[in-house]
C-alpha cells in the first residue's frame, strides 16, 4: 500500500498537533528487485558516504480530524528504499520527517546551508533543523533533537507545530514546527549543515531549498500573530 499522491504544494496547517497512527507490519516495496534497490544503494553510498540506513516511517495517507488536526497513518520501513529513489528506483516509499521555523531572540531566523555531502539540496539555504522521524520517538522530541545536534542551539520554550506538508523533491512528509531559541555558548560543526546564519526575515541566503519557499506562509503567519 503506498501512500496517495498529494499535490505539488500540499500544505495542511494545525492548531494542534498530528496525531501518528502507525499500523503493525513492516513496508517491503513490491514488484522490485531487493537485489536492485541493494545495488542501488551501494552506488548511491558511493557518492553520499554518510547516507545511514536505518528505521523510519512510511506515510501511507493523512486524514483530517477536527478542530484543525491531522492523522497520520505510518508503517515502519527503512531508508534505503526511500534513498533508492535518487539512483532512479523509486519505491514508493514517503518518510516522515520534521522541520523547524527557529525564531531568534531579536527576531532573526536561523538558517542552514546544507552541506555539499547530504542526498537532498546539497549547498542549499533551509530553515533549521530538519531530520527524519524515527520510529517510537515523537515528533516534537525528534526536532528538539536535530536542532541541539545540527545547531547547537537550545529551545526557549516548547515547540508548536504549524503544519504538515509534503515535500515533492524529496518525496516526504514533514511535520513543520516553529521555535523560539537561543544560541549557542560554542557553535556546532557537523557534516550535514555547512553555515549557520540568523538573518532577518527577507534577507533571505540564496539558493533556497524548494521546500523552504513552502515554508514561508507559516512563517508569515506566524510574524503576523506575533505583530498584533
Amino acid at each position: 500500500m503506498l501512500a496517495r499522491a498529494p499535490g505539488p504544494d500540499r500544505l495542511i496547517p494545525l492548531r494542534r498537533p498530528p496525531l501518528l497512527s502507525v499500523i503493525e507490519g513492516r513496508f517491503v516495496p513490491e514488484g522490485m528487485s531487493l537485489d536492485a534497490v541493494d545495488s542501488g544503494w551501494e552506488s548511491l553510498r558511493a557518492r553520499v558516504p554518510h547516507a545511514h540506513d536505518g528505521a523510519i516511517l512510511h506515510v501511507l495517507g493523512t486524514s483530517r480530524n477536527g478542530h484543525g488536526g491531522v492523522s497520520v497513518h505510518c508503517i515502519q520501513s527503512s531508508y534505503r528504499f526511500h534513498a533508492v529513489a535518487r539512483e532512479g528506483l523509486d519505491t514508493g516509499v514517503r518518510p516522515l520527517g520534521v522541520k523547524a521555523i527557529c525564531l531568534a531572540p531579536g527576531g532573526g531566523v536561523l538558517m542552514a546551508r546544507r552541506g555539499e555531502g547530504t542526498l537532498n539540496y546539497p549547498g542549499m539555504w533551509e530553515f533549521a533543523a530538519a531530520g527524519t522521524l524515527e520510529p517510537g520517538v515523537a515528533p516534537a522530541v525528534m526536532i528538539l533533537r536535530e536542532l541541539r545536534e545540527e545547531t547547537g542551539w537550545t529551545a526557549a520554550a516548547p515547540p508548536t507545530a504549524r503544519a504538515l506538508l509534503f515535500d515533492p523533491v524529496a518525496r516526504s512528509w514533514e511535520v513543520v514546527f516553529v521555535i523560539d531559541v537561543l544560541p549557542p555558548a560554542v557553535p556546532v560543526e557537523t557534516w550535514e549543515c555547512a553555515e549557520l546564519r540568523c538573518v532577518a526575515p527577507g534577507d533571505w541566503p540564496t539558493p533556497l531549498t524548494p521546500v523552504a519557499r513552502q515554508m514561508m506562509p507559516i512563517l508569515e503567519g506566524e510574524l503576523r500573530a506575533r505583530s498584533k
